[in-house]
């Protein structure tokens, strides 16, 4: 782990702003866009548990090369709201894979690169892996990132297994009641843990934490890490796309794999474990100075990498 405590402490008071929303298949969306309405489409997709400041300073970056830039509050964060209280309250990985294709069609995007870290890789990896018509190229952080749910209960090495204690806390109905009461807390656990050398400030952490404000946040979360472990059901309208899943499909479109050196969570790696999952021009990279949250800790290496693809 790095010491941070003599590094400059990370803070903003900038924001993704102002938001628009959209009906988009269960849920209304808030998303933060700029750039050119005719540009190439990017998507950017957050992760667990931050939110799309994760993209404050890469979002300005592509506008300003040209790109349509959307970034979405994913199910249960912000202000994203499910259209129907009888909604089942999902976070399983086809839940927010849907959800990015969801986006594109109430959109109008036909294509774009899809871009994304933690959850919002995996929404983005499921985009490029079962809708490949849909993607100009894939950025995704720790490679290949479907999660393989009938092998979940295969235990990693003792020290990987350390680092996912909340996955295993988020079981019980004492780790619902522990997030219900602390998500803030929580959360902060995680970013410093995650981001060991990423030395963010009160400011910095409470601009994204109001996202986990949201009525669904715990339901989503719970449910979300308790699916990928095989321990909970999931909702059936996604059936079909969990099945297609299942066979952990190869990706077939260009792709930009990267890892934070410091990720405290998902060490880095060579890439070369999942290489045989990308059949088209595929490169990873490992970015120094960068823990879990990649596209906030080392923004232009992250914009960079979408640049490549959208530059073909």
């Amino acid at each position: 782990m790095t010491d941070n405590s003599s590094a400059p402490r990370v803070s903003s008071t900038k924001r993704l702003e102002p938001l628009r929303h959209v009906d988009a298949g269960v849920l209304d969306i808030a998303y933060f866009e700029a750039g050119p309405a005719d540009g190439p489409a990017v998507m950017l997709m957050h992760g667990f548990p931050f939110d799309i400041h994760s993209y404050v300073d890469v979002a300005p970056m592509l506008a300003a090369q040209g790109c349509r830039v959307i970034v979405p509050y994913l199910r249960g964060y912000g202000p994203t709201a499910f259209r129907d209280k009888a909604t089942p309250r999902s976070g399983e990985q086809a839940a927010v894979g849907a959800d990015l294709i969801a986006l594109m069609d109430a959109l109008g995007i036909k294509r774009a690169v899809v871009a994304g870290y933690d959850w919002g890789g995996r929404a983005a990896s499921i985009g490029a892996a079962l809708w490949p018509e849909r993607c100009i190229g894939l950025v995704c952080t720790n490679g290949y990132m479907i999660q393989d749910i009938a092998h979940a209960m295969v235990p990693a090495r003792p020290d990987h297994e350390v680092a996912l204690w909340y996955q295993y806390y988020f079981q019980l109905e004492r780790g619902r009641a522990g997030l219900a009461a602390n998500r803030r807390g929580i959360a902060r656990i995680l970013w410093s843990q995650w981001s060991p050398s990423w030395a963010f400030d009160d400011a910095c952490f409470e601009r994204t934490a109001i996202a986990f404000d949201n009525p669904d946040y715990v339901d989503v979360v719970i449910h979300s890490y308790r699916h990928r472990f095989g321990l909970a059901d999931g909702d059936p309208q996604y059936a079909e796309v969990q099945r297609r899943l299942a066979a952990l499909p190869v990706i077939t479109v260009p792709t930009i794999s990267l890892d934070g050196a410091d990720d405290g969570v998902t060490p880095a790696r060579d890439g070369s474990a999942s290489a045989a999952k990308y059949t088209a021009r595929r490169a990873h990279r490992v970015i120094p100075g960068a823990g879990h949250n990649l596209p906030q800790e080392a923004p232009e290496a992250f914009a960079a990498a979408v640049m490549e693809l959208v530059k073909g």
